[in-house]
């Protein structure tokens, strides 16, 4: 599920909502902002990292979706993730396996993911800068929400 709507307008109270309603509720919800994730650490935050891997990797750790398996992964603002981890992302979503940085071994996961984004994903599509395949992916039940100053009534 994507949930569109400018910054402040709930989505991640949709995400947690919908996480309490579902058969997963008491599994993890794992909510992660994509925008707030430097660069170089995103593939490792997702998933995961093997002892060694990168200087101060002193211990395997699971990522995000290891944290989230059986339960829901909201990615907060999933129009911010870079080109470069988009496919990575999908295939981990068709898939249901992961390989940590570093690692040799595939591991099972079972994740729902919900999204949400600010962005024109369609515009983002069109001008190259998100996955045409990952935006179908997640946009199968899409939700957009109003912005703030819609739903105040006038006095």
């Amino acid at each position: 599920m994507l949930v569109s709507g400018e910054s402040g307008t709930g989505k991640e109270l949709v995400a947690r909502a919908l996480h309490r309603l579902s058969r997963r509720s008491d599994k993890p919800l794992v909510a992660v902002n994509c925008a707030a994730i430097p660069e170089g650490l995103l593939e490792a935050e997702f998933f995961g990292s093997e002892r060694g891997a990168f200087t101060g990797a002193n211990a395997a750790r699971g990522g995000h979706f290891e944290q989230a398996s059986g339960g829901t992964l909201f990615l907060d603002e999933i129009g911010e993730l870079p080109l470069a981890l988009q496919p990575k992302l999908l295939r981990v979503l068709q898939e249901g396996r992961l390989m940590r940085v570093a690692g040799s071994r595939k591991i099972v996961v079972d994740v729902r993911l919900l999204a949400a984004t600010n962005r024109d994903l369609v515009r983002e599509v069109a001008e190259g800068r998100f996955r045409e395949d990952l935006y179908w992916r997640r946009n199968v039940v899409g939700l957009t929400l109003p912005p703030q100053r819609a739903t105040k009534s006038s006095s």
